[in-house]
């Protein structure tokens, strides 16, 4: 018993400690934004809704999470393809169904459902990718939580709750890290 309890313990500072590590040491500077949400890439999804508040950056990534029943996802060139549907040419067709799309340069990128019906419905993104950010090393990283005055949080407390956005802040580490960790306590 006091051997379970001490295990739990080490797990429990292990994580904190890599959590902390990441944060501190700038790892995972990337977001990694789940296209949809809770619901991915899906008809019931309001895609458009779901993109405007979220700042796509180089270096982030995109992840499309989709069943192959509502068709697949093709990155199309243009504006004009992407308002017609037209997936006839496509530069990358993705057809996993869950696919890392990396944001690896500034720019528009078009996205749509390879089921043309699907598409006039709305399942397709836009999104504009960003310059990367350079934060100063003196500033703090946005992360690591600093304790507000008592006045700051009412204040935030009455603008009412906020809802998930969807975009992570973890490295290729930490991602690694939890997986193997869950297959280790299970």
């Amino acid at each position: 018993m006091a051997g379970e309890y001490g295990l739990k313990v080490v797990v429990a500072i292990v994580v904190l400690a890599t959590v902390s590590l990441g944060g501190i040491c700038g790892v995972g500077a990337q977001l990694h934004h789940v296209v949809g949400g809770d619901r991915g890439w899906d008809p019931s999804s309001d895609l458009a809704s779901w993109s405007t508040d979220k700042t796509f950056r180089v270096g982030d990534s995109i992840w499309l999470a989709y069943s192959a029943a509502h068709g697949y996802i093709a990155e199309v060139k243009s504006k004009e393809e992407f308002y017609s549907c037209d997936v006839s040419n496509p530069i990358r067709m993705f057809t996993d169904g869950l696919d890392s799309v990396p944001m690896d340069q500034e720019g528009l990128r078009y996205f749509a459902s390879s089921n043309v019906e699907s598409c006039k419905n709305g399942l397709k993104l836009h999104v504009q990718v960003m310059p990367q950010s350079h934060q100063n090393p003196e500033t703090p990283n946005p992360k690591i939580a600093i304790a507000e005055p008592k006045s700051s949080r009412l204040a935030a407390a009455a603008e009412g709750p906020t809802t998930p956005s969807g975009s992570t802040r973890l490295s290729l580490l930490q991602v690694s890290f939890c997986y193997h960790l869950g297959c280790f306590v299970m």
